[in-house]
């Protein structure tokens, strides 16, 4: 059974429209192929250094799969690795956690931790 808990990153307008409007639509990229892309905990650094390389003011959400059901799409991307996509918006109340992106000491990615 995949993680039932999923990432997606955001920029910080992205962030705030998400809080002020309790749901996001999707980034460019998530519009123009129908669904919200989202990457596992082990594929997020990838993802990151694919399409955001040297982008400031960025944040993580920690999306519950679980409470978007069948919105929830697992598909063959890059390397036939199977991502997370989300065909609909995402809710706020599926978002558990989320902060700004921030690398620990060692160079990991700081994932977001609720409460």
């Amino acid at each position: 059974m995949p993680d039932p808990i999923a990432y997606k990153v955001l920029t910080a307008e992205q962030m705030t429209a998400l809080e002020q409007d309790g749901s996001f639509a999707g980034a460019p990229v998530d519009l123009a192929d129908g669904y919200i892309h989202l990457s596992t905990a082990a594929q997020l650094q990838e993802t990151i250094d694919k399409h955001f390389a040297g982008q400031e003011g960025l944040w993580l959400a920690a999306v519950d799969l679980d409470a978007l059901a069948e919105a929830v799409k697992w598909e063959p991307s890059r390397g036939g690795q199977l991502f997370p996509h989300i065909y609909g918006p995402l809710p706020l109340d599926a978002v558990v956690a989320y902060s700004e992106l921030h690398y620990e000491p060692d160079g990991s990615l700081r994932l977001p931790v609720a409460g």
